[in-house]
């Protein structure tokens, strides 16, 4: 074979090989790209089952149930239009309470029961992560009197 053919060959087999990482890569990261979603988002049916996402509210008051025999642990949050219910087997972050803004991550059971694989907890008393306070839709006088039983002074 001649120089220039074997050059020819080298340089598809270089594009082909590159087209093919790109690919497989662009493939990876949608299967594993997690979508943050509102108690209402969800309770309109906008994600198939055992489909792993994000969801994010305020943890209901009253709804915390912790089991005496293991780390399960049943909670609801709502977005103040809608509520879901939360299942979530181990051990709850420091800062997890009733009245605070939350994060967790899981799939939607076909009962309609979120189970949940991580729960995040907001890391201090002032900040809600910016997905959450938009999907709240509340108005200042509802986030003083949510965050009013947080300040010290």
């Amino acid at each position: 074979m001649k120089k220039r053919t074997l050059r020819i060959y080298y340089v598809a087999f270089i594009l082909i090989s590159l087209s093919i990482i790109f690919f497989l890569f662009i493939k990876t990261f949608n299967e594993n790209l997690l979508f943050y979603r509102s108690p209402s988002q969800i309770t309109a049916g906008e994600f198939p089952k055992d489909y792993i996402f994000r969801v994010g509210g305020v943890v209901l008051d009253g709804t915390l149930i912790k089991s005496k025999t293991s780390t399960n642990v049943k909670f609801s949050i709502t977005d103040y239009e809608k509520t879901i219910g939360i299942s979530y087997n181990g051990i709850l972050p420091d800062l997890f309470r009733e009245g605070q803004g939350v994060v967790i991550r899981g799939k939607l059971g076909t009962d309609g029961i979120f189970y949940a694989e991580e729960v995040l907890a907001k890391h201090d008393e002032t900040y809600m992560p910016p997905e959450v306070l938009d999907s709240l839709k509340m108005k200042e006088k509802t986030i003083e009197d949510t965050t009013k039983s947080m300040n010290i002074y």
